[in-house]
């Protein structure tokens, strides 16, 4: 008999929901017309591509017009980043985090070797935290752009982004949220964000891989990074991957069922549950806030025992957990979050995600704490 497997990776990517690929089979099959092709094959795309975009626009609550379609959440970031940045007339600066995706600090990071702006990297606090008095004191008078994460990827802090959009607001300056952590769980509304720009990703919302989204507010001077047939209002060149567009159109959809927002007090129960079991454990504590985090993470640093040999051995035991970012598990430094957050070294390579999803159940929970012990304790005499 197959041994059942439990994941709790969902921050690294989620299932495709079964509504969503039903979707998204008619274009992977008959209607595998270009948008841009005038006849009927492509106007069957198209209409379909512009259904999924007013379908994010709802989500959003913004115009259609202002929803960019992108290979993901890298390629809408790179957009946001270099798009605003790169076409400044003297040396821009720019404002963003030290706890922020590699997608927009390794960005940021680059710009700045290259001599192309000036950058402010703002740290958190213990909990994983920006202050907003800090975003305040940061801006200067060639401030052009802030760039922070709503959610974090590692840690599931909540950044207070209203507030920080306002702020920007105030003093003229574009804002930029990376929400690709966010959108499951979290109020979205750009006017509500006061965001200029906002970014998605489908493959964390149960939509397929490579579709991504760039809002881009009315107004807000962008430059195209890509170059070619002038997609996307020529901001996005490139043919529209319609059958994932379409899924992404679907997964956004779905965030507004009012079953989903039930299922967000069930998955918090469970995580609560997660957290205070793990932290019984000597030696493991939680990392951040349990007030101003996503409800389905659990991040903890268990002393004296590899992040990775836990991965591995829990994924023996069927169970596949994370260190951190999918994007830089593959690394063996410790996390740039971790390390941003006063966490030593050492500390930082002893970390464990644990991020929940709408198939967890009561017993997954239960396993895990039970193999999460063994683990820890088999490890530990290994040493």
């Amino acid at each position: 008999m197959r041994r059942k497997t439990i994941y709790l990776d969902y921050a690294a990517t989620t299932p495709v929901d079964k509504k969503v690929l039903d979707a998204m089979l008619p274009f992977l099959k008959g209607k595998f017309g270009n948008p841009s092709s005038l006849h009927a094959f492509g106007q069957e795309a198209k209409v379909a591509v512009e259904k999924a975009r007013e379908s994010v626009a709802e989500f959003l609550k913004c115009s259609p017009l202002e929803v960019l379609f992108t290979s993901g959440a890298t390629e809408a970031n790179n957009l946001a980043l270099k798009g605003v940045l790169l076409q400044q007339k003297e040396r821009p600066h720019v404002i963003t985090s030290a706890i922020e995706h590699e997608s927009v600090l390794d960005v940021i990071k680059e710009l700045e070797n290259e001599g192309a702006v000036e950058a402010s990297f703002i740290a958190p606090n213990k909990e994983g935290l920006v202050s907003v008095e800090d975003v305040r004191r940061a801006i200067k008078s060639n401030t052009k752009l802030i760039s922070l994460m709503y959610a974090n990827s590692e840690v599931g802090s909540v950044q207070p982004i209203a507030e920080m959009g306002k702020i920007a607001g105030k003093a003229n300056v574009l804002f930029h949220t990376d929400a690709v952590q966010a959108a499951n769980y979290l109020e979205c509304s750009v006017k509500m964000l006061h965001a200029d720009l906002l970014t998605l990703s489908s493959h964390k919302i149960y939509g397929p891989k490579g579709v991504g989204v760039l809002y881009v507010k009315e107004g807000t001077p962008l430059s195209a990074i890509l170059r070619g047939g002038g997609q996307e209002q020529d901001m996005r060149s490139g043919t529209e991957n319609v059958a994932g567009i379409v899924g992404m159109g679907e997964a956004v959809a779905e965030l507004s069922n009012p079953k989903h927002q039930v299922r967000h007090v069930a998955l918090r129960q469970l995580r609560d549950r997660l957290a205070k079991e793990l932290g019984k454990v000597p030696g493991v504590s939680v990392t951040g806030t349990m007030g101003n985090r996503l409800p389905n993470n659990v991040h903890v640093v268990i002393e004296g025992v590899e992040g990775r040999d836990m991965v591995q051995l829990l994924d023996r035991k069927g169970i596949a957990v994370s260190t951190g970012s999918a994007c830089s598990e593959r690394s063996q430094s410790p996390s740039h979050v971790l390390l941003a957050m006063g966490y030593s070294e050492k500390e930082a390579l002893s970390a464990l995600r644990m991020t929940l999803g709408k198939e967890t159940s009561k017993d997954d929970i239960a396993t895990t704490v039970k193999a999460f012990k063994v683990a820890v304790e088999q490890l530990r005499q290994a040493q």
